[in-house]
């Protein structure tokens, strides 16, 4: 009896296993583990704010013979500058040291006498990183500083402390932007805009972009006039639609 019955046997194990493929894939489509269809956009989004502080980056450079005399001179010249700073009523928070460089100094050998290089001096450079709270004053602060001894750096930065407000106006457009492509492509493709499945904004914090403005004197005594202008601040976000059905 058994050898009657093997090949049936034989011929249904090999139909039980061709089905397990297509069982998983039944499963799966029931459960509805296929993603729905879907249309992904990126949305972008821009907010303009005028700064309220400026972020100057000053510099004194002391040159002498030994790197002690270079780094005295120095010394006594930065803290004329730290005190001119404090007493225009910047806070010490305001006020960071954010190098301090010692480099010696060769001679320069004659071409038709080559020989090693010969330290004939030193100099050093002690720079600050300074933010001004009151743009109206930046000017003259600056002024004030450089005839106390500054002599290098003067990058200068306007931002906005706070811009929590900005960034929210800038994402609310972001999102907006990115709906009205996702409506524009469904309706040129014919097909009705579902429920949002996810938004996710970029990974890159926003950056700010000056845009010009015309030169302004806060005060008549500004000897440095300052344009602070306008900085504008854009994000992008990613969104996922799904085609309604």
């Amino acid at each position: 009896m058994s050898s009657l019955f093997a090949p049936a046997l034989a011929g249904a194990a090999l139909f039980a296993a061709a089905m397990l493929p297509v069982a998983p894939a039944l499963a799966q489509d029931a459960a509805g583990g296929r993603q729905p269809p879907r249309i992904s956009v990126v949305g972008e989004g821009e907010a303009s704010v005028v700064p309220d502080m400026a972020v100057v980056t000053l510099s004194v450079l002391r040159e002498a013979a030994t790197a002690r005399e270079a780094l005295n001179a120095n010394s006594t010249a930065m803290k004329e500058v730290l005190d001119a700073l404090k007493a225009a009523g910047i806070a010490e928070r305001d006020i960071q040291t954010s190098r301090l460089d010692i480099q010696p100094r060769y001679a320069q050998p004659a071409r038709d006498k080559p020989q090693e290089p010969k330290i004939v001096g030193y100099a050093v450079s002690n720079e600050v990183t300074v933010r001004i709270r009151k743009l109206a004053e930046a000017g003259a602060i600056i002024d004030k500083v450089v005839g106390l001894g500054v002599n290098q750096g003067g990058g200068i930065t306007f931002v906005k402390e706070d811009l929590k407000a900005t960034l929210t106006e800038a994402r609310k457009r972001a999102v907006a932007d990115a709906m009205d492509k996702a409506r524009t492509l469904a309706e040129a493709a014919g097909v009705k805009l579902g429920p949002i499945l996810s938004i996710e904004e970029n990974a890159a914090p926003p950056r700010p972009i000056a845009y010009a403005a015309p030169m302004r004197k806060a005060a008549a005594d500004m000897a440095v006039p300052l344009a602070s202008g306008e900085n504008s601040y854009q994000t992008q976000v990613s969104v996922v639609f799904e085609i309604a059905r």
